[in-house]
């Protein structure tokens, strides 16, 4: 990786990638068989939130819990970065008193201005551009159910976010192949095609004999005022049955929650035989260890 930060998921090698998928398996084989990991004994996590959160901030206070730190909820409003005090300060000012920092970030700016002034790790807990922890806990899942990476096709139904754009830095990196359904203007910031990332406009072509049917919401948060133009855009686009039953046989259906039943997904596949959303949900907590 590029020095310490986690930041987004291109800063990372291929070793990097599956170093870290490699470790979140041991860690999750280790907890489900009750061994103690104390690897971070001593160790203090500061969380900052700009947005909410509920699996995120879980996962990572419960994971430093289970490697022996410690980890500290700040409230983004209290701490008042940028605007009671600059970026600069404040990362100075918390590299002095913990070992490592989250910040669930409104923009990713946000966190490259921290980072270049913090002498202690960053991760991104989610920024405007990017979710590189979820996009790594999506690879560990689908590699958990299907096994060799290099023989599964994946398509990304929705709105080009930031889980978007991290899934397709880790699909170059690992080169697996990966289709986006999205309506014309709604492509991902890092749309250009390559050789195993596609974006077809069509939901149900797109959709066609793959193994994994991922969606995400259609409005991200911050976004709440282009809810009605959205809605009207990715009509056609829920995944649903219709969607579920051109692909492979054994596919199945991812989202990174919250879901909003009836619109991005059904409730029938999010409950469904085919739904893996809470394996999905459960590996944050080992892929965020690993990290």
């Amino acid at each position: 990786m590029r020095g310490q930060d986690f930041l987004q998921i291109d800063h990372c090698s291929k070793d990097d990638i599956l170093s870290l998928l490699a470790l979140s398996k041991k860690l999750k084989e280790e907890v489900r068989a009750g061994k103690v990991h104390p690897i971070l004994q001593g160790k203090t996590l500061a969380m900052v939130f700009e947005k909410p959160s509920s699996r995120t901030r879980i996962s990572f206070e419960v994971g430093m819990f289970q490697l022996g730190g410690a980890a500290i909820n700040i409230n983004a409003n209290e701490l008042g970065m940028g605007v009671r005090e600059s970026i600069a300060d404040v990362a100075c000012t918390l590299s002095r008193y913990v070992d490592v920092v989250m910040i669930r970030a409104l923009f990713h700016w946000t966190l490259q201005e921290f980072a270049n002034a913090a002498s202690v790790p960053l991760i991104n807990g989610l920024s405007d551009h990017h979710h590189p922890c979820q996009a790594l806990s999506d690879i560990f899942t689908i590699q958990e159910h299907k096994g060799d990476l290099s023989k599964v096709t994946i398509c990304y139904v929705g709105d080009g976010n930031n889980v978007c754009n991290s899934l397709i830095q880790i699909c170059r990196i690992l080169n697996i192949n990966l289709r986006i359904a999205c309506p014309p203007g709604h492509e991902p910031l890092l749309a250009e095609r390559s050789k195993n990332i596609n974006i077809i406009h069509d939901p149900l072509e797109a959709c066609r004999d793959v193994d994994v049917i991922y969606t995400d919401v259609w409005v991200s948060m911050g976004q709440e005022q282009l809810t009605a133009r959205k809605i009207q855009a990715f009509q056609g686009y829920m995944v649903d049955n219709r969607l579920m039953k051109v692909a492979n046989k054994n596919a199945v259906f991812m989202h990174c929650l919250p879901a909003h039943r009836g619109l991005e997904v059904d409730t029938a596949t999010l409950e469904g035989e085919s739904s893996i959303v809470f394996d999905q949900a459960e590996n944050r907590l080992h892929c965020q260890k690993a990290i």
